[in-house]
């Protein structure tokens, strides 16, 4: 087996979350600092937790909301236009029995 090859293993690695949870585990680094870890992770918890890195969450929200608004306007135009067809076609047909008569 060739030296130097292997990186070194840490057997007390220790690992900080971001919410202050601190546990020691095997590694090839000495020190791992992570974003969420089993003590407050959803799957883990039971409890919903939104995890916003780079205002992922807002954005979506958002996107979401514009979405929303451009279905609404979309839907209300289309009443609109149904409502000037109706009339529409009450006035035609006003006129055929006018004609008619």
């Amino acid at each position: 087996m060739k030296k130097d090859l292997h990186p070194t293993y840490y057997s007390e690695a220790k690992v900080t979350c971001a919410c202050g949870n601190i546990f020691t585990t095997g590694s090839t680094m000495a020190e791992i600092k992570t974003e969420i870890c089993s003590a407050c992770h959803p799957f883990y918890t039971g409890k919903q937790k939104l995890i916003d890195t780079a205002r992922r969450v807002e954005k979506f929200a958002a996107k979401l909301e514009s979405k929303t608004e451009i279905r609404s306007k979309k839907t209300k135009r289309e009443a609109r236009n149904k409502a000037r067809e109706a009339k529409a076609q009450a006035a035609k047909e006003a006129l055929e029995k006018e004609l008619a008569a």
